[in-house]
Formats: C-alpha cells, structure tokens, sequence
C-alpha cells in the first residue's frame, strides 16, 4: 500500500496525466500518442510506461482523475445552515457554474465519445457523477424533509428534477450544439429560476 501511495503522489504521475488529459481531450483516444505525452511531461518514454503499461491504462487514470476533481469541486460546496432557498441556491448555483464550463464539457464528450472502447470506465464515471453530485442534494433534501421545511417523499426524484433543470440549459444544449447555441441568462440566473420552481412543487 505504500509504494501504491508513493507512486500516486509522484509529480511525474501527475505531469503525465496532466498532458495525456489534454491529448485525449483534443485528439481522442485513437489520435492521442504516447511519445509526445512523454516529452511534454518532461518524463522518458520508458519512465511513462512504468507508470502505465498502456494507453489504455493511461486513459483510465486520466478520467479517475477528471472524476476526483469534480468530486473536489462539489465536496467544497455543501452549504449546511440558511433557509431552504439559501441552501438550495448555494448548492444548484455551484453546480449550475461547474456544468457550464466548457473543461468539463470537454470530459464528457471524450467519455461518452470513447464509451463504445471503454464502457466499464464510462459507466463508473456516470455512476461516479450521479453519486458525487446527487447524494449531497438528496441528503440536503431529507434534512430539510425531516425538520419540517420541505416535503419530500422520493429524494431521489426531487434531485433528479431540481439537478436536470440546470442541466439541459447549461450542459447538455452546449453538449450537444458545440457551444454555437448559449444562453441569454446567467448558469446562477438559472439556477435560481430552477430552486423557484422547485420550491413551489416542494416547500412546506
């Protein structure tokens, strides 16, 4: 278990998986090449493949690498205290801005276009989102739910609704148009139209 640890915090690790993200992003699996990887890591090529045995290996550790800092980003969010609208706009507002950035579009267009290669990868990372993202907002959901401000008999749902308010105007319209189509009010504006909606169906 140490030299696992050693391993992951060496700073060539990081330089590799930082370049290949880049690569794989820009070119796609099958375009991406591990010798300028290697050279723009500052690293051999043989220092490289003693760090990942393949391209496919170095793809894995790139999108477990996009998923840990997505989970960083959302972990730091979680607002505990405020009245349901102050807690929900804190949480929908972050999440809102976080899936309108274009980096992270780019992620998930590079999973869902290599899924057909990689699908145990791209499920877990879809699993990885979902848990990450929507756990946080049904446990926000239960505690409101339990102290008697919201009404909410299916957490589960009411976050999938609430999260995909936000998510076809400033993820998945961009997603898909490239970008060419963008939307006149702000990923908070958004936001904030959302949590109104969704308090009318479920605040107390």
């Amino acid at each position: 278990m140490t030299a696992l640890v050693h391993e992951l915090d060496d700073p060539r690790r990081a330089a590799i998986v930082r370049q290949a993200r880049s690569h794989f992003i820009n070119e796609g699996y099958a375009g991406t090449r591990m010798e300028p990887i290697a050279r723009e890591a500052g690293v051999s090529t043989a220092t490289l493949y003693a760090f990942f045995d393949s391209k496919a290996v170095l793809f894995e550790a790139v999108i477990n690498d996009a998923s840990e800092d997505f989970a960083r980003h959302m972990g730091a969010v979680t607002v505990a205290s405020g009245t349901p609208r102050e807690r929900l706009n804190a949480f929908i507002g972050a999440y809102a801005e976080f899936m309108s950035d274009s980096f992270v579009r780019s992620v998930f267009r590079l999973v869902l276009a290599e899924r057909p290669r990689f699908e145990a990868i791209a499920m877990h990372f879809f699993e990885r989102g979902r848990n990450d993202f929507g756990a946080v907002l049904m446990s926000m959901l239960r505690e409101m739910t339990a102290e008697g401000q919201m009404k909410v008999s299916k957490p589960s749902w009411a976050a999938g609704q609430l999260m995909g308010m936000v998510e076809h105007p400033v993820f998945f319209v961009p997603l898909v148009t490239g970008g060419d189509v963008v939307s006149e009010r702000t990923p908070r504006a958004i936001a904030e139209e959302a949590v109104e909606t969704f308090l009318a169906r479920y605040a107390v």
